[in-house]
C-alpha cells in the first residue's frame, strides 16, 4: 500500500487541521500478519546492532525528502536532534536539510547527552553553534526542557529526528513531547521524522501512575511500549489532548516484528552508556537497579546488560536467577569493574553479579529485573540500598519498592500489570502506525 503523498487525520479526537502524515508504504498485510516470522535462532542475531540483508527500511529524514519535501519547502525548521538523527545511509539530518535548497535550517535543539551524544546522564547541556553548519545549538537540558517562545521566534516547523529506544525511561521521548506542547502553544506545526523501535514492539512492565510523572517518565505508559517516537507523538495528542498540528514521516516499511538488524539502518550509539542493542533489549528492566545501590554497569563496555555489587554471590545469584525458568533469558555469573562510572558506583572497585541474557523474542525484561530485584534485595541483607525517589520516579510508582520490601513474590510485585496494560493497549490501538 502507497501513501504517497496522501494526508489523512487521526481518528479518535476532532481535528478538522491537524493531519498525520503517512508518506511511505508501511509493510504489506494487516496486523493480523504481524508476528508470523520465526524467532531468531540465536542471541546474537536478536540484537544485533549491524544491518542484515533484510531491509531496506527508510528512516523519517528519508521518506520526507524523497516522498514530502512539501512539509518543510520554502519554511524556517527548528530541529531537535542528536547524533542518531541520521538518513538510510548514515548521513547526519542536520546536513541533509542544511544542505537542501529548499529548506532553511535556522536553529537546532540538542536534548539530553547533547547534539554529539557524549555527555554523561544528568549533565548539564549548553547552548553553542554547530561546527559544521554554524547553526546556533539552544539546549534543552540545561536551564529548560521546554522550548521558550524566544528559541522559537522565526521557526515555522518545529522538527525531531533521533533514535528512541523503547522504554518509558529514555528522556528524548519527554523532550519530544515538551517541545509538542510548547509548538502547539505558538501554532508551530510539528513534524516527527520517525524511526523503528530498536528492541520491536513488544509491551511490558507497569503503567506509570501519573502521580509519579517526571522527566524521566511523563506519561501513563509500560516501561516497555512497544511504539516509535511518532506514533507515541500521536498517542499523546491524541489521548492526553497535546493541543498542536502534528505531523509524522513514517520508517517507511519497518514491522513491530523485526528485530533492529533487519531494518537494514545503522546502529548509532544514543548515549554514552547505550552501546548497542543488546544493552538497549535488556534497559527496560535493568534500568530500574540505577534506583539502588547496586551497579548496572556504568563504566564498562556493556553497561544494562550486567548488575552487581561487591558483597553479591555471583554463582549462587545465577543458580538462583536460572531457577526461575523465565521464557527466553539466561543468567551468567560474572564480575566486572568499573571505570569511572557516571552514577559513582565502585569506581575501580571489582563486582561480583549476574550478566543477562537474551536468548529468545520471549523474553520480558520486566519481569527478569523483577525477579533479581528480588533475589538481589534478599541476598544483600544489611548492605542494600534504596534510592527512594530515583527508584519510585523509575518504576513510576511505590508500589514495586514497597512489595519487594514486603517480601513479596515476582506475581505479588506485578499484580495489576496484566489488567494495565490491556487497558494501554485498547488506548493506543488508534494511534498505531505500522504492522
Amino acid at each position: 500500500m502507497q501513501f504517497g503523498k496522501q494526508v489523512r487525520g487521526m481518528s479518535k479526537v476532532p481535528q478538522s487541521w491537524l493531519m498525520l502524515a503517512l508518506l511511505a508504504s508501511v509493510a504489506c498485510g494487516s496486523n493480523a500478519d504481524a508476528g508470523k516470522l520465526d524467532a531468531p535462532p540465536a542471541a546474537d542475531t536478536l540484537y544485533r546492532s549491524t544491518p542484515a540483508e533484510f531491509g531496506p527500511v527508510r528512516a523519517g529524514i528519508d521518506v520526507l525528502l524523497e516522498d514530502s519535501l512539501h512539509l518543510v519547502a520554502g519554511k524556517r525548521v527548528g530541529l531537535i536532534t542528536n547524533q542518531t538523527g541520521v538518513d538510510a545511509e548514515g548521513r547526519s539530518t542536520i546536513d541533509r536539510l542544511f544542505e537542501h535548497p529548499d529548506v532553511e535550517l535556522v536553529t537546532l535543539f540538542a536534548p539530553e547527552h547533547g547534539i554529539r551524544g557524549n555527555a554523561d546522564p544528568g549533565e548539564t547541556i549548553d547552548d553553542g553553534v554547530d561546527s559544521s553548519t554554524g547553526v546556533s545549538i539552544q539546549s534543552l537540558y540545561g536551564a529548560v526542557r521546554s522550548p521558550t517562545p524566544e528559541m522559537l521566534e522565526g521557526v515555522d516547523i518545529l522538527v525531531t529526528d533521533y533514535q528512541d529506544i523503547g522504554a518509558r525511561y529514555w528522556t528524548y521521548v519527554s523532550t519530544m513531547t515538551l517541545a509538542m506542547e510548547a509548538a502547539g502553544e505558538l501554532r508551530i506545526p510539528f513534524l516527527v521524522l520517525d524511526r523503528p523501535n530498536p528492541i520491536g514492539g513488544a509491551t511490558q512492565g507497569n503503567v506509570l501512575d501519573p502521580p509519579f510523572a517526571t522527566f524521566v517518565g511523563r506519561h501513563p505508559v509500560p516501561m516497555r511500549h512497544g511504539m516509535t517516537p511518532g506514533e507515541l507523538a500521536r498517542y499523546v495528542r491524541g489521548e492526553l489532548g497535546v493541543d498542536v498540528e502534528l505531523y509524522v514521516a513514517p520508517a517507511d516499511g519497518w514491522r513491530r516484528d523485526m528485530s533492529f538488524a533487519e531494518t537494514g539502518l545503522p546502529w548509532i550509539q544514543p548515549s554514552p552508556n547505550m552501546p548497542n542493542v543488546e544493552s538497549a533489549t535488556h534497559y527496560p528492566g535493568v534500568c530500574l537497579f540505577e534506583g539502588t545501590n547496586l551497579s548496572v554497569g556504568r563504566g564498562t563496555s556493556i553497561a544494562f546488560q550486567h548488575v552487581g555489587a561487591p558483597w553479591l554471590d555471583g554463582e549462587a545469584l545465577a543458580r538462583t536467577m536460572n531457577g526461575y525458568g523465565l521464557a527466553g533469558v539466561r543468567f551468567e555469573a560474572t564480575s566486572f569493574t568499573p571505570r569511572s562510572p557516571g552514577d559513582g558506583k565502585f569506581d575501580g572497585v571489582e563486582v561480583s553479579g549476574v550478566r543477562l541474557i537474551a536468548t529468545s523474542t520471549d523474553y520480558d525484561p520486566t519481569e527478569a529485573a523483577i525477579a533479581l530485584l528480588i533475589e538481589a534485595y534478599r541476598m544483600s541483607g544489611e548492605e542494600w540500598r534504596w534510592l527512594r525517589s530515583h527508584f519510585d520516579r523509575l518504576a513510576g510508582t511505590d508500589q514495586i519498592r514497597e512489595a519487594i520490601t514486603a517480601g513479596a513474590g515476582v506475581e505479588g510485585v506485578r499484580e495489576g500489570w496484566d489488567e494495565a496494560l490491556a487497558d494501554f493497549m485498547r488506548a493506543r490501538e488508534p494511534y498505531l502506525i505500522y504492522p
